[in-house]
C-alpha cells in the first residue's frame, strides 16, 4: 500500500474581508455571507477541503458491513473511497485502480469478495491493499499497491480522512472524546432510523442545531421536556467541534413526546441533562439518559442535504415516543431551515448579528470562517491557544 503526501489548504473563494467579519469576537461579528450557502464554487471547495480534507463520518461499522460484506464504496467529498473489512480490521483506500484509475467498486455498492478486483483490466489486490495479480505483466509491479487513507473507528462509527493530510484523529476530536465516553455508544445497538431530504445548505442545518433561540417559537414539544433557557454552551474546547447541554424539566426522564424514557436508562450517565455536539463536518451527536441520537449529514448541492438519523439503545429497542418526538422536531427544523435557505438566495440578504444566547452558533460559524480563510478546523486561533 502507498500513503499520500499532505496537500495545501487554500482559502475558500470568498472575500477575505467578509471572512474577517465572521471570525471576530462574539458580539462584534456576523453570520457568513450568502455565497457561503449558495455558491457552487464554495460548495466545491467544501467538498474538497472540509469533507475530503478532514475526518468525515461514514456511518456505523455494523450498518455498513452487513451480511458478510467485506467492501463498500462511498464518495467522501471529492474523493471516491473504498472501505474494507478483514476480520476486525477496518481500512480505507482510494477507490481507484493503480493501473488506469478505474473504480474498484461502483460508488454506493458493496461486495463480499475476499480480494479487491478491478473490473476493467482484472488487476486484483489483497485486503491490505497490496497488488496480487496484474494479467499480462511478466513481472508484478509490486510498488503499485492501493493508496491507503487514514481511517478510525470511534465508538462504532467509521471516520475517514480522504485527502490523507488531516490532523491525527485524537487531536481532531479534542475534548469531545471525554464528553461522549460515559455513554459508550459502541455498546449500543441500532433501534430506529429515519432519512430526510432537506432543501437547505448543510451549514444552515448545523447552525439551527446549535441554538435554542428558536425553540419557544417552533418547538412546543421540546419546550415541554427541556427549558429552552437552560442551554449552556462550552467555550474554548479543543477539537473541531462545538456543543453544550440542556436541562430536562422536572419529572422528565428524556426527550420524548411525554417525557418518559423509551428505552433502558444508560448506566453511569447524567440523568438530568442532554448533551449535544456538532463534530465538523457532518456529525451531530445528541446524548440522552436512555438513547444516543445521531444526525449524519451528506450535502448533495449548495441548497440540498440528506440527513440520516439513528437512535441507539442498550437492547436495540425503543418506544415510539422518542422517535416520534424527534421526527416532529426534525420536520419543524427542516421547514425553518428551508425557509432560511430561500431567504439566503434573496439579493437583499445581509449577514445578521448573533443574539446574546447564540454564542454556540458564533463558535461554529467562526470555525467555518477560519477554515474558509485557510486555517484547518482542528486548529485554534492564537487568542484561544
Amino acid at each position: 500500500m502507498t500513503m499520500t503526501t499532505p496537500a495545501d489548504w487554500p482559502h475558500a473563494p470568498l472575500p477575505l474581508d467578509e471572512l474577517e467579519n465572521v471570525t471576530g469576537p462574539f458580539g462584534e461579528s456576523a453570520m457568513l455571507p450568502a455565497a457561503a450557502y449558495t455558491a457552487p464554487e464554495v460548495f466545491a471547495w467544501e467538498q474538497r477541503h472540509l469533507f475530503a480534507g478532514t475526518w468525515s463520518c461514514l456511518g456505523r461499522v455494523d450498518d455498513i458491513f452487513t451480511d458478510g460484506t467485506t467492501q463498500h464504496a462511498r464518495q467522501v467529498g471529492t474523493v471516491p473511497v473504498l472501505l474494507t473489512r478483514d476480520g476486525d480490521r477496518i481500512a480505507a483506500f482510494a477507490n481507484t485502480c493503480r493501473h488506469r484509475g478505474h473504480e474498484l467498486l461502483a460508488g454506493g455498492t458493496s461486495s463480499a469478495k475476499r480480494v479487491v478486483h478491478c473490473p476493467y483490466h482484472a488487476w486484483t489486490f489483497t485486503m491490505d491493499g497490496a497488488l496480487r495479480t496484474a494479467p499480462r505483466f511478466p513481472e508484478l509491479p509490486t510498488d503499485h499497491g492501493l493508496i491507503e487513507l487514514p481511517a478510525e473507528v470511534w465508538h462504532g462509527w467509521i471516520f475517514v480522512n480522504a485527502s490523507a493530510d488531516a490532523a491525527p484523529f485524537a487531536e481532531y476530536l479534542g475534548s469531545l472524546a471525554g464528553y461522549v465516553a460515559p455513554y459508550a455508544p459502541e455498546r449500543l445497538k441500532l433501534a430506529a432510523s429515519r432519512a430526510y431530504e432537506v432543501a437547505a445548505n448543510w451549514k444552515v442545518i448545523v447552525e439551527n442545531y446549535q441554538e435554542c433561540y428558536h425553540c419557544p417559537h417552533i418547538h412546543p414539544e421540546l419546550s415541554y421536556v427541556a427549558p429552552p433557557n437552560s442551554a449552556e454552551y462550552f467555550a474554548d474546547e479543543p477539537g473541531a467541534w462545538v456543543g453544550g447541554t440542556m436541562d430536562l424539566e422536572e419529572g422528565a426522564q428524556t426527550m420524548s413526546m411525554d417525557g418518559r424514557a423509551g428505552a433502558p436508562i444508560l448506566p453511569g450517565v447524567d440523568l438530568r441533562k442532554v448533551f449535544y455536539a456538532a463534530l465538523a463536518p457532518n456529525l451531530l451527536i445528541s446524548l440522552h439518559p436512555d438513547y444516543v441520537l445521531i444526525h449524519q449529514l451528506t450535502p448533495t448541492s449548495p441548497g440540498h442535504s440528506r440527513v440520516e438519523c439513528f437512535w441507539y439503545t442498550l437492547d436495540g429497542a425503543i418506544e415510539d415516543s422518542p422517535v416520534d418526538f424527534w421526527h416532529r422536531i426534525n420536520e419543524q427544523d427542516w421547514s425553518a431551515c428551508e425557509s432560511v435557505q430561500r431567504g439566503l438566495t434573496s439579493p437583499h440578504y445581509r449577514p445578521g448579528p448573533f443574539a446574546p444566547i447564540e454564542d454556540s452558533v458564533h463558535r461554529w460559524v467562526a470555525l467555518i470562517g477560519r477554515a474558509y480563510g485557510g486555517m484547518q478546523p482542528w486548529k485554534r486561533p492564537p487568542t484561544e491557544a
